[in-house]
């Protein structure tokens, strides 16, 4: 009887071995095929052959960089934890020392580009903590790994092949550029194309560096934020103040009012004043639900989330820059609450589908149109209708908490 087990459990173990083999076989493959198709493009696009001799037979797939991709801080944590992991004390004083450091170029860039030196040593500090950690992925091993997954394959197959385009203007020896798991270089990790449209020389050495010159960097992330709408002498936006009694419903990215709306609901700044009388609008964000900070947010909160597509992104650069230029702590800092798993997301996002509410695809990315949705479903069940995910809703609807 022993030895049959052991004979069994020798067979599994062979078996196994060769469906690991097997299967590291395939994923191989599949990825010199989608290499292939990858030159091909390159070659169409323009790439000089001996670019692609050079590049290719070093490029290699990383595991790694799929568990990130799916893995993002931006997906799984609370804004409590993101905020509290990025804007810290430390990094608020580092910031304020760079500023006053390298204030000459900064007040230049604001001349020049329309952006206050504060912004943009924000992004310095959110992007690589002040260009102390630029990432060590070689480039073209994470866009070209990224490229041959389904998720995202047109955008990071364009990245590739505008990596190989930085390669084949001289400007980088592609053994140098190393960046973050998704591809982004340098101290203020610009994607391949954001690097060629809007990378420049600002120190004037006659080349574009964003790995050592902190002058190229900065200088690019002005111009980056001036090209993609800066609104000069606009704020992100604001911590405010919400009276007792406010209809939560009415916040959302997607529901823009003039400001003299929000004046007329009593919503003041965090020192109680009543919010300026101007000709804008903004909306209303709660990224804790109805126990935590809320901000109206102006015009250039969306420019921010141009550079990264996340809330908690932009709240934070916002923040940041607020602390760098002298402001205070949030006075309503976020509670510290459990997160929620991206395939709890999902399942509440297929249980709004299937119940008639129109919260978009199940993605596990709780976007404008989910948490409208959610705001309905909160309204319809009775609860204070902020749209935020928490475990009181996902209990009412039958759906475990992680």
């Amino acid at each position: 009887m022993i030895d049959a087990v052991m004979r069994t459990t020798s067979l599994l173990c062979t078996i196994g071995a060769l469906l690991i083999c097997s299967a590291n076989a395939y994923a191989q493959t599949d990825f010199s095929a989608c290499l292939s198709r990858l030159e091909r493009t390159a070659l169409e696009s323009g790439i000089q052959a001996s670019t692609l001799e050079t590049v290719l037979p070093t490029v290699e797939p990383v595991e790694a960089v799929i568990r990130a991709d799916r893995n993002q801080p931006e997906f799984v944590a609370t804004f409590a934890d993101y905020l509290g992991r990025r804007a810290t004390e430390e990094r608020v004083a580092r910031g304020r020392e760079l500023y006053s450091e390298n204030r000459a170029l900064l007040d230049r860039l604001t001349r020049q580009y329309g952006v206050p030196g504060q912004y943009v040593v924000a992004f310095w500090g959110l992007e690589t903590n002040y260009g102390a950690y630029l990432g060590n992925v070689p480039v073209f091993n994470s866009l070209s790994t990224l490229a041959c997954d389904a998720r995202r394959s047109a955008y990071f197959t364009d990245q590739f092949i505008d990596a190989l385009r930085i390669v084949d203007r001289g400007d980088v020896e592609h053994e140098t550029m190393l960046g973050s798991w998704a591809g982004a270089m340098g101290q203020t990790q610009f994607m391949p194309s954001a690097y060629l449209q809007y990378a420049v020389d600002g120190d004037g050495d006659g080349r574009v560096d964003l790995w050592g010159s902190t002058t190229d960097a900065l200088t690019s992330a002005a111009n980056f934020l001036m090209n993609i709408g800066w609104q000069t002498g606009e704020r992100w936006g604001r911590e405010v103040l919400l009276p007792d009694g406010i209809d939560y419903g009415i916040a959302g990215r997607d529901q823009r009012q003039p400001l003299a709306r929000w004046r007329e609901l009593s919503i003041t700044d965090v020192a109680g004043r009543r919010i300026p009388q101007l000709d804008m609008e903004a909306a209303l964000l709660v990224p804790s639900g109805q126990e935590g900070p809320a901000f109206l947010i102006y015009d250039n909160f969306d420019v921010i989330m141009r550079w990264n597509r996340s809330e908690f992104f932009a709240l934070t650069v916002g923040h940041l820059a607020d602390r760098i230029a002298g402001g205070e702590a949030l006075a309503n800092p976020p509670p510290a609450q459990a997160p929620i798993s991206r395939e709890s997301v999902v399942e509440v996002q297929e249980y709004l589908v299937a119940n008639g509410y129109d919260g978009g695809s199940a993605d596990g990315i709780l976007g404008p149109q989910s948490r409208a949705a959610l705001r309905d479903l909160q309204r319809d069940l009775g609860l204070v209708a902020d749209g935020f995910l928490n475990e009181e809703l996902m209990r009412a609807i039958g759906i475990a908490v992680d």
